[in-house]
């Protein structure tokens, strides 16, 4: 279930893919390497945090009552890992010398 957190994160960080940096003399294979090798890093620096929420969360699931309000939790949480793990990607790409085309 862990797993499914950080791929989720990198996934949802990645919707716009290596196809959207671009770099002088970069080929697509490279580029698609740098840009897996920020995806990995990214899911290496958001794995604590989204292990961390998983563990919360799954001390309150049996909490009925307060359900709705721990979805919403569950669903910031997420979307915090998921930020984080884009803007790392992004970081990574950039000092690589990578740039979105605009």
């Amino acid at each position: 279930m862990r797993v499914w957190w950080v791929a989720l994160a990198l996934s949802l960080g990645g919707c716009a893919g290596a196809g959207s940096w671009v770099k002088p003399g970069a080929d697509a294979a490279a580029t698609l390497q740098d840009y897996q090798d920020c995806r990995a890093l990214a899911g290496s620096a958001v794995k604590t945090d989204a292990d961390i929420d998983q563990d919360i969360l799954a001390t309150r699931h049996d909490d009925r009552q307060r359900a709705s309000v721990f979805r919403l939790q569950g669903e910031a949480m997420r979307q915090h890992t998921t930020d984080r793990a884009a803007a790392i990607v992004d970081s990574c790409m950039q000092a690589k010398g990578f740039a979105k085309p605009r």
